[in-house]
């Protein structure tokens, strides 16, 4: 016993075992082959390094079609200016003008009135982002329009 506390490696968080018998336990569990830590029974995902287990279903089918990429949510969101029967002119226009609606609405739930001075403030600030949403759904219907 004495022999084998002379050979212990002297890092707390690996245990003192020669490579025979890593290999050996290796081939009996099934081991992350990123990091080589055992997995957890019954697990899908390696505790420590969080690769996927071998032979396992993915937990959401939609990892697997590359739609949780930026290059499938353009797809995704290309579709939908087709789905709407604009072009993509148009379809950028018509964004614009709900940002631009979004804004208005944004800048009453953000600025709060105290005096009538700061009431007219904001309402003119609400003017100018519902003009620019006019002016982006205006945009968006000649560029529809020039298809």
């Amino acid at each position: 016993m004495a022999g084998a506390a002379q050979g212990a490696q002297h890092e707390f968080w690996q245990p003192p075992m020669q490579a025979a018998e890593a290999a050996a336990r290796s081939e009996l569990v099934e081991a992350c082959d990123r990091c080589g830590t055992e997995f957890i029974v019954d697990s899908r995902f390696c505790h420590a390094c969080g690769t996927p287990r071998p032979g396992s279903a993915p937990a959401r089918p939609w990892l697997a079609t590359g739609l949780n990429t930026f290059a499938g949510a353009a797809k995704g969101f290309a579709g939908l200016g087709d789905r709407l029967g604009l072009p993509t002119a148009a379809f950028l226009a018509f964004l614009g003008g709900v940002a631009c609606i979004l804004g208005a609405l944004g800048v009453g739930i953000i600025f709060s009135a105290r005096t009538v001075l700061d009431w007219q403030a904001v309402q003119l600030w609400r003017i100018e982002w519902l003009l620019g949403a006019v002016a982006m759904f205006g945009a968006g219907c000649l560029l529809k329009r020039l298809r």
